[in-house]
């Protein structure tokens, strides 16, 4: 069965840092580039950042460049999103998702999506 499991969401002071992982299974891992999204309240889902099959492209929103940083271990099945000087306009539920490809262009054609991580960025 196809998965995809996000962890090491939670409370963080502005100024914090936070390490999301998104734990895959049911597929080869290393076929598919791999997006984080996130989804704040009373707001649309956007698209935070991609990393190719083989983590050789990276792509971020703009909000995010400079701040957050997208890594991928294959043999782990795993891709992460490090997340640093967090403000509270990061505040949502953050999603990872398999894209059809094994390459990122636009945040669209993902097929597969975890159920989400919290991250709450508050004093």
């Amino acid at each position: 069965q196809l998965q995809l499991v996000e962890s090491g969401g939670g409370l963080v002071q502005p100024g914090g840092s936070l390490r999301l992982s998104c734990t895959a299974s049911g597929f080869t891992l290393d076929d598919y580039a791999i997006g984080w999204f996130r989804q704040a309240p009373g707001k649309e889902r956007e698209g935070v950042s991609c990393i190719s099959s083989l983590g050789d492209s990276t792509n971020y929103a703009d909000s995010v460049k400079g701040r957050f940083t997208i890594s991928r271990d294959n043999a782990k099945n795993t891709v992460y999103l490090q997340m640093n000087s967090l403000n509270p306009e990061d505040t949502a539920v953050y999603y990872c998702a398999r894209r059809r490809y094994n390459y990122c262009s636009a945040f669209t054609r993902y097929d597969y999506w975890g159920q989400g991580t919290q991250v709450t960025v508050s004093s």
